[in-house]
């Protein structure tokens, strides 16, 4: 009985998987086809080109592999470095944590900075590690822009100001997957090395389509790598795009469709106005976590995410019957706490194909379960908060000026 479908729609506010819009459904309700007909490589050479969008990049080279972000962490460590390299990777959260123990089970050297839960990455400690590696054994730079187990974005261009500043050529690898299309990356303009996202987040599909964008740095450093890799290799993919043919292996028909429609969403919304829908979204989430009297396990302002708002309970609340009520009662998903913070906090998902209304309908819900596990909330007081600021915000579409 647990697993049975409850009425109406099913609200998805866990911060990825997210909402799928009806127009990806659509597009990707079709049969197989022949990946090496003259379609499909049409469809790809397509979505190559406008890939690079999301990134903000001219000069890189993406790849789509059919896999999940961890695949894609995996493609971006392999390909540009080698085992025993010395890489400087931060943990500020569970899932920074899962990246480190990929590197450290890849036979990297990986070199810990650990933060705080709640706190970002602690870039005094990046500065001094590059100015005394005068000898440049630090090869590569790993941090997450967007860590979704606390709801902590870090500032990926002031690591590329520390590196330039000590004219440090290690690489800057970055994992963008709850942040690119969601959150402001400009891949160029921060010289950021490898970046990569996941399907199931701001692109809004189903999981399955890890995406890769690599600089021209990087590709050179792929000539040097001793990383061993088979699926993951960009020079497999590279020989088939020389071909024109694209694939290595047999594509995600579906999903190709799929990210052709999710991708002119974005396009016809505009990437910007898309990433501002984000912040009005995350700031009307933190306005009603104020106004209920709770607060966010991001530790600073600077660090605060529009994509995930992890909430604080007191300790006589365990944010686990949080999530369990909010999904047996009200047919409500809400992101669990997750280890160090398991039990604390209860983690609101605003990410994706999204609006104002859904996001009210769901702090509404939250209200209602918090009175339930005996919060003393008064019912109302975030939904209103969140509704003043949004109803002041919220501009027309502009499709339908």
């Amino acid at each position: 009985m647990d697993y049975m479908n409850g009425p109406g729609r099913h609200h998805l506010f866990v911060p990825g998987p997210v909402n799928i819009p009806e127009q990806v459904v659509r597009a990707m309700n079709r049969n197989n086809e022949d990946y090496r007909s003259p379609a499909i490589p049409a469809l790809t050479k397509t979505l190559l080109e406008d890939v690079k969008k999301i990134f903000k990049t001219t000069s890189g080279t993406p790849f789509m592999f059919p896999t999940t972000g961890t695949g894609a962490w995996e493609s971006a460590l392999t390909n540009t470095l080698s085992p025993g390299d010395r890489i400087v990777s931060f943990l500020i959260g569970q899932f920074s944590l899962l990246w480190i123990d990929q590197q450290k089970r890849l036979n990297f050297n990986v070199d810990v900075v650990e933060s705080e839960w709640g706190q970002g990455a602690n870039l005094q400690v990046l500065a001094s590690k590059l100015s005394q590696d005068q000898n440049h054994t630090i090869k590569a730079i790993c941090i997450v822009h967007n860590e979704t187990a606390t709801g902590v974005t870090n500032d990926i261009s002031a690591v590329r100001t520390i590196l330039d500043h000590y004219k440090h050529p290690a690489l800057l690898l970055v994992d963008g997957v709850s942040s690119i299309c969601a959150l402001d990356f400009r891949m160029d303009e921060w010289g950021v090395d490898v970046a990569l996202t996941g399907s199931q987040k701001a692109l809004s599909l189903p999981t399955g389509l890890g995406i890769v964008c690599a600089s021209p740095k990087a590709l050179e450093a792929t000539k040097t790598s001793k990383s061993l890799k088979v699926f993951f290799d960009w020079n497999d993919y590279l020989k088939f795009y020389k071909l024109g043919t694209y694939w290595p292996y047999t594509p995600s028909i579906q999903l190709l469709y799929g990210l052709r429609a999710a991708l002119d969403l974005i396009f016809e919304e505009g990437l910007d106005n898309v990433i501002a829908r984000h912040a009005r979204l995350g700031k009307a989430t933190r306005l009603a976590v104020e106004a209920w009297g709770l607060k966010n396990c991001t530790q600073k302002e600077e660090w605060i995410s529009n994509t995930v708002t992890a909430v604080v309970v007191p300790p006589n609340i365990d944010s686990t019957e949080i999530v369990k009520r909010a999904w047996k009662r009200y047919n409500l998903s809400l992101g669990l706490g997750l280890n160090k913070v398991a039990g604390k906090v209860f983690r609101i998902g605003h990410l994706g194909n999204l609006n104002e209304l859904q996001l009210l309908g769901c702090l509404a819900g939250v209200e209602m379960i918090l009175k339930d596990v005996g919060y003393p909330i008064v019912l109302g007081s975030g939904v209103a908060a969140a509704s003043t600021y949004l109803q002041h915000h919220i501009p027309l579409i502009p499709s339908r000026i």
